[in-house]
């Protein structure tokens, strides 16, 4: 056997026998990962041992290293799938142990439910917090980023003529809220529009400073563009805005467990995100920051019964909820630090660069992503001249095989591209073979 057959043996063997968490305690457990050696069952964490002295640079390209996680993902061989920006699929380890939880759950039924079930999200909502470098009074679990953030959009407490400042580049689901709220309470939404290939951050912070008027309250700013991939400086912009007395809330949807920060640092106010994307929860997982002091300006989405609650726990009431899910967030926390969040920071922005750099000097291709490599990570976006996306995206999979997604408004036409980290440089190569072909076409 080779090394690289071992090494997916080795991974497929041990990215599948979790240690659910403790349902009656509420305490979080570890993830329990075992591999085969010489026909010994080892803990997998014996084989990540053999790389704990590498950097996350020098392991960015090692395919050894990264075929051991790949062989943790059950894959579809059926297309080439570029499209995990909607859904991080779980690996292997993370959903046997999410139909664990299901399991208890529904083994323990109302007893759970009427226990130990606050004590459990409470836990999970703790760990969320240590990962995102907040107190844990400030971030609660939601279902995710439309959810949060259409809270504080909801929420606040506008007045007729109050304006807020966003742009066209933001995801659509928050756009439209806002102009629901401008219906109801006479919100005027300003609109600015980002350039896909900015000079500096400077452009970008002026950009949105030039929307602020003195009417202004809430300015909203993606994190990462989801349609191109594109981080925005978003300290500078808070900092910006708080300048002139404006609050700001983040769109973090691709931004948590993607690459490496903490929400404090980006002195903002709000922050939602959607854990079913990177961090790879289960679908239905998303989080909410809000900044200590500010939830009381944020009206509940639903009313909470229990009055002993104060704070970020007013804005938490949603019902009963598939628990399970909550459950599973340990599980994801536990793996993502298992792998390394710089070693997986590190794999993303290689990968994302190993097909760009080669598709941006091909003919009749356009990559509507910042060639900066610090102004982008794993997701990209690229377009075919005088092809229409859904034609590209089309084409791309039914042609080539590979699975995407098209975009075509905001001033972005082409496909998203979002490999993730069991995507391997061989599965680029047919994108950017793809891309070369189509391109020679124009």
């Amino acid at each position: 056997m080779d090394k690289r057959t071992f090494i997916k043996e080795l991974a497929l063997a041990g990215l599948s026998l979790p240690l659910g968490l403790n349902l009656q305690a509420g305490k979080p457990g570890n993830v329990r990962s075992r591999g085969l050696r010489n026909g010994k069952t080892v803990p997998l964490a014996d084989w990540l041992g053999q790389y704990e002295d590498a950097s996350a640079q020098a392991l960015a390209d090692d395919e050894v290293y990264w075929e051991g996680i790949r062989g943790g993902y059950k894959l579809k061989p059926d297309y080439i799938n570029l499209e995990n920006g909607y859904y991080n699929f779980l690996p292997e380890t993370i959903l046997e142990a999410y139909i664990g939880h299901v399991r208890d759950v529904n083994y323990q039924g109302s007893y759970y439910m009427r226990t130990v079930q606050w004590d459990n999200k409470s836990a999970m909502a703790a760990k969320l917090a240590v990962l995102a470098g907040c107190a844990s009074d400030e971030l609660i679990i939601t279902r995710n980023t439309t959810e949060s953030l259409d809270m504080v959009i909801g929420g606040y407490k506008w007045k007729v003529g109050d304006e807020a400042v966003m742009a066209a580049q933001d995801y659509g689901s928050m756009l439209e809220m806002f102009k629901l709220v401008g219906d109801r309470y006479g919100v005027v939404s300003k609109v600015v529009s980002v350039p896909n290939h900015p000079a500096s951050d400077e452009e970008l912070v002026a950009l949105y400073e030039s929307a602020i008027t003195p009417r202004t309250r809430l300015l909203m700013v993606s994190h990462m563009i989801n349609i191109t991939g594109q981080i925005l400086p978003v300290r500078k912009i808070c900092d910006m805005a708080h300048q002139h007395g404006v609050e700001v809330m983040v769109d973090g949807a691709h931004a948590f467990a993607h690459f490496q920060y903490n929400i404090p640092d980006l002195h903002c106010d709000y922050y939602g995100s959607s854990l079913h994307k990177w961090l790879s929860v289960p679908l239905g997982s998303g989080m909410l920051y809000v900044k200590k002091g500010l939830s009381a300006n944020i009206w509940p989405l639903l009313a909470e019964s229990n009055h002993s609650l104060s704070g970020i726990g007013l804005l938490n009431h949603t019902g009963t909820l598939p628990v399970h899910t909550d459950l599973a967030i340990a599980d994801a926390v536990d793996y993502y630090q298992k792998m390394g969040p710089d070693r997986k920071e590190a794999r993303l922005r290689y990968i994302q660069q190993y097909w760009t750099k080669q598709a941006r000097v091909l003919p009749g291709v356009i990559v509507n992503t910042p060639e900066d490599p610090t102004r982008s990570c794993g997701i990209a976006n690229v377009g075919i001249k005088g092809m229409k996306p859904a034609d590209l995206a089309s084409t791309l999979l039914k042609k080539y095989g590979i699975y995407t997604v098209a975009i075509d408004g905001a001033g972005v036409q082409g496909c998203r591209i979002t490999p993730n980290v069991y995507t391997t440089p061989q599965d680029l190569d047919v994108l950017v073979k793809s891309l070369k072909e189509l391109g020679a076409n124009v």
